[in-house]
């Protein structure tokens, strides 16, 4: 008889690995290739003051964080830190940049950086904030 159960991280590896084993079958070679993690970091004397986070992969990077101390926010490190992925990106032969950001975070520095919304799920998390998802074509 089949169940539902909690499964273990084991578990989850194998989920994982099996729905890659699909996708290779239905997707070109041209995008089949192991992903890479991506971390560029922002220091002063030493201190992380702020990064970007994200995967490479089936032709595109998907930035997952980027993260600015406060005390550098304002000084162009958040676009020069876009601009170091998107270059990353170039040097790839990516095809876009895909990022998702919160209303309380930073939706028109994405776009005053040239990233167009392509999707948004209203009342996320809560009632009255929203999640948008940009992409930059290269």
């Amino acid at each position: 008889m089949l169940e539902i159960q909690q499964g273990s991280t084991e578990d989850r590896e194998y989920i994982r690995e099996q729905l890659i084993s699909f996708n290779k079958t239905n997707v070109p070679s041209s995008v089949q290739h192991e992903t890479e993690q991506i971390c560029f970091l922002l220091k002063e004397d030493g201190e992380i003051k702020g990064g970007l986070t994200g995967e490479y992969g089936w032709n595109h990077v998907h930035v997952s964080f980027l993260w600015l101390d406060e005390t550098v926010k304002g000084g162009g490190y958040g676009s020069k830190l876009l601009s170091m992925v998107e270059d990353y990106a170039n040097e790839r032969a990516c095809s876009k940049v895909i990022l998702d950001t919160f209303s309380f975070q930073a939706p028109g520095f994405y776009e005053k950086n040239g990233y167009v919304e392509y999707g948004r799920l209203d009342d996320h998390p809560v009632e009255g904030m929203t999640q948008y998802f940009y992409k930059k074509l290269l």
